[in-house]
């Protein structure tokens, strides 16, 4: 109980600094991005005259966070709600980034635990660069951060191959990590790149009113700003967690003794 418990402090804690961090970097990287998108996509749709389906940009790469892929599909038309610009939309931003970040910390640390244990800043560093990886580079290769505006394949499909492509990166960089086999480390690049070779699914059509130049920068602008959140997920993660170990050693010594008296 005392170790579930521990676990969930961490990684409340890990989640709520990292999460706040990432919405500070988002409000000056991404979201002036998303920002001037959306002028091109209104533009467009006034000039189509009629509504379209569009996913929304990730937040953590999502923590992510990021995040991780957006997956709402919706219709613009004057009843659709969004949060208005300034305060409204940095509140939900923040509550979203906290609450991928908290979810990813509890991902991260109990991957972290079977794995023998998160102890030390190295050891979070470490884990963090890896969720980066796993979470957010590999997907993007295929899948692409995505600006309001441009096209995109249906998303049950994008949905199977970004989960395929996480587990495939989680499991290719532990067999890489944790074992020394060479046939294993074989099966681990296989993994690695076997949903490259597959692809990921293409939208129907590439046109988009969004320059490339624009999507270029977010694209970079959202890698940049994941890398830093996984690394201080981790690294505070790792700070944490090694704090309330040593309570953990302390606590099992306490039963001891009195076990044996």
């Amino acid at each position: 109980m005392l170790l579930f418990r521990n676990i969930v402090f961490t990684a409340v804690i890990a989640g709520l600094l990292s999460g706040l961090l990432m919405t500070v970097m988002q409000s000056f990287s991404t979201v002036p991005l998303i920002l001037q998108a959306e002028t091109y996509e209104n533009a467009g749709g006034e000039e189509a005259g009629h509504s379209h389906a569009h996913d929304a940009a990730p937040v953590a790469g999502t923590a992510a966070p990021t995040a991780a892929l957006a997956a709402a599909d919706h219709h613009h038309d004057d009843e659709a709600w969004a949060p208005a610009d300034g305060f409204e939309r940095l509140f939900y931003t923040s509550g979203a980034n906290i609450l991928s970040a908290i979810g990813f910390g509890l991902l991260l640390i109990a991957v972290a635990e079977a794995l023998g244990g998160l102890g030390g800043w190295r050891n979070g560093l470490m884990f963090g660069i890896a969720g980066f990886l796993t979470v957010s580079l590999a997907p993007g290769l295929g899948l692409p951060p995505e600006l309001p505006g441009m096209p995109a394949a249906e998303l049950g499909p994008r949905q199977v191959w970004w989960m395929s492509t996480v587990v495939c990166t989680a499991l290719g960089l532990a067999l890489l990590a944790y074992t020394r086999s060479a046939l294993l480390a074989a099966v681990a690049i296989l993994l690695l790149i076997a949903p490259h070779i597959i692809g990921a699914p293409l939208p129907p059509t590439h046109d988009t009113a969004v320059p490339m130049e624009l999507h270029a920068r977010f694209v970079n602008a959202v890698y940049a700003t994941n890398l830093v959140f996984w690394a201080v997920l981790g690294v505070i993660a790792g700070l944490v967690r090694e704090k309330f170990r040593a309570g953990e050693v302390e606590v099992a010594g306490s039963n001891r003794e009195l076990a044996a008296h």
